[in-house]
């Protein structure tokens, strides 16, 4: 009886939320995780020009309508944000992202800090990490934007954990997508916009699966020219694409 009530205890801990395990972590933060890691991938890379965020976008079938189905969304008119892992997760995010970002220019009359909506979000992604009834978002994020302290790229994890990035990729390539921008990154000095947007499409085209097209990825910019963040139209996308065959 004893052991049952062992074995038990250990397996709840593998469904319970707010239980840490034996080893001292929380399982459903790590089975978050794995959604992330089962999503398409994504990345962003930051110069000193601006910040890139791109992604793959696979649809379920050649009859839905591809204006309906975004991951590169804006929370501000400085900020933008892509996800890898699941979609209506992201949806939520994007919904409490912006409602953030409107609370604090309706108060202040100017755009919200990309470090603060960094840290808003993250917080909403904890607080789903320790409360009863709910599970963690099986989403990570990545964040893009420009305010005074100039191009920012930040990643979020399920568990609210988030760091600031020059570069990084997140979903089920992102270990060799790394490793890609790494070789790329240093090996390119003072890299443009321009040139962070080839980079950000020839690290997609590494483990893509089937052909790259304007219609299969997304990508999304933002400059210190206008601080404005701009999802690219496919007639955009499709003319980068053509520079780097």
């Amino acid at each position: 009886n004893l052991l049952w009530i062992l074995v038990e205890g250990m397996s709840g801990a593998n469904y319970s939320l707010t239980t840490f395990n034996p080893s001292g972590s929380l399982l459903q933060i790590e089975y978050a995780l794995e959604a992330v890691g089962a999503g398409r991938t994504s990345l962003g890379i930051k110069v000193n020009g601006g910040v890139v965020i791109a992604t793959e976008k696979m649809t379920p079938s050649i009859l839905v309508d591809q204006k309906s189905r975004t991951k590169i969304c804006n929370i501000s008119s400085n900020c933008g944000m892509v996800y890898s892992g699941m979609g209506p997760d992201y949806r939520v995010l994007v919904r409490k992202g912006r409602k953030i970002a409107q609370e604090y220019y309706l108060t202040y009359k100017d755009e919200i800090p990309i470090s603060q909506i960094v840290r808003e979000m993250a917080s909403v992604m904890q607080e789903f990490t320790q409360s009863g009834g709910v599970r963690p978002f099986g989403v990570s994020l990545l964040i893009a934007g420009f305010d005074d302290e100039g191009p920012q790229l930040y990643q979020v994890d399920p568990s609210g954990s988030y760091w600031a990035w020059k570069a990084s990729a997140i979903g089920k390539h992102s270990i060799s997508a790394k490793t890609f921008l790494e070789k790329r990154y240093f090996s390119q000095k003072d890299m443009g916009l321009e040139d962070a947007v080839h980079t950000a499409i020839l690290t997609l085209k590494e483990n893509f699966e089937g052909a790259i097209k304007a219609e299969n990825i997304e990508i999304g910019t933002i400059t210190g020219k206008d601080k404005v963040f701009k999802p690219m139209s496919k007639e955009e996308i499709s003319d980068f694409l053509k520079e780097v065959e």
